[in-house]
């Protein structure tokens, strides 16, 4: 286990590299200039290589490069010659649009991806495998074509045409639930736990409508071929309770894969839902990222893709590690 852990803590650190690397010469090729940007409108060329300068863009590509990740384990100088101020480290460097520190702008962004990550991660969790478990063990009722059905529609239907309907009908037709508002980003602040979920249950089922008809059919897909091993057979002609052949035996043997996916969809929406947070207004980690990439704001943008990848790797190792605990059959390579 410490050696699996080891080997997988550096293929983290190698990846992070790779994704920082591709992010940076992504962002180099790119149309944008964050200089003329930052410069303003009236801008005269002179300006903009000062601007050049106290973006520390004057330099080659390679040295930007290095200097920018040498930042992430040690301090680094910063900003402008003669006006440089320390960075200690991890340094994510000062967003070229506001000049706040990066970390200050993720730290600000991330309650509120939390929030809505949180909420919709059980809600899609519970409803894809609650009713995913119930198709299988009717498979062929009524009771499992209309899961199926309603799966079918849902895995069919994208983000925006989800989130719209919601809004339009919930807020601007039944006036029932509230617009999404950014002074709740948790459920321990002044507004309680109360506001919180109604604050962000258009976003929770927004995304569970798409995540929960996927788990759907593969629980059901993967619980119906448990069902038929040999043995489940064996704890059926024991005379177990079908209560404990289902969910001690089934269930435990057949969420292996809900489980890889789980571990994916975690790591994506703590990166950021891009599209949710366009739609409601949430100010979260993929809305700051869009407008960042849209601007041109390095900073901002490699360190909300590498906190992504983060994720979304570590997300990775632990469902690998899961697997042990859930499935007996599993062993760590």
């Amino acid at each position: 286990m410490i050696r699996f852990i080891f080997r997988r803590t550096g293929s983290l650190i190698l990846l992070l590299i790779a994704v920082s690397l591709i992010t940076f010469t992504l962002f180099q090729l790119g149309p944008a200039d964050p200089a003329s940007a930052a410069c303003g409108q009236e801008c005269t060329p002179e300006r903009i290589a000062e601007a050049r300068v106290a973006l520390g863009m004057d330099h080659p590509f390679l040295i930007q490069y290095i200097d920018y990740m040498r930042g992430l384990v040690s301090p680094r100088m910063i900003g402008a010659p003669g006006a440089e101020s320390i960075c200690q480290w991890p340094c994510l460097g000062k967003s070229f649009q506001t000049n706040e520190n990066v970390s200050d702008i993720i730290a600000r962004s991330l309650p509120y991806t939390l929030s809505m990550a949180v909420g919709a991660l059980v809600l899609w969790t519970v409803s894809g495998v609650g009713l995913g478990l119930l198709a299988a063990l009717r498979k062929g009722s009524a009771t499992d074509k209309f899961i199926i059905g309603a799966a079918s529609i849902g895995v069919s239907l994208p983000i925006p045409v989800t989130g719209l309907f919601l809004l339009l009908v919930f807020v601007n037709q039944l006036h029932l639930l509230p617009f999404t508002t950014n002074e709740i980003n948790s459920p321990f602040g002044p507004h309680g736990p109360g506001a919180w979920v109604l604050n962000y249950f258009l976003p929770w089922v927004a995304l569970a409508v798409l995540f929960s008809a996927a788990y759907i059919r593969v629980t059901r897909t993967n619980m119906i071929e448990t069902f038929s091993e040999d043995f489940i057979r064996t704890a059926r002609a024991k005379g177990l309770a079908p209560r404990t052949v289902t969910f001690k035996h089934g269930v435990r043997a057949g969420i292996t894969p809900v489980v890889t996916m789980l571990g994916m969809d975690i790591g994506l929406l703590l990166g950021g839902a891009v599209l949710t947070e366009q739609i409601f207004s949430v100010p979260g980690l993929g809305f700051t990222a869009v407008r960042a990439a849209i601007s041109g704001d390095l900073p901002v943008t490699m360190a909300i893709t590498m906190l992504a990848a983060f994720f979304v790797i570590v997300a990775n190792v632990v469902v690998d590690l899961a697997y042990a605990a859930i499935d007996p059959r599993v062993r760590l390579q």
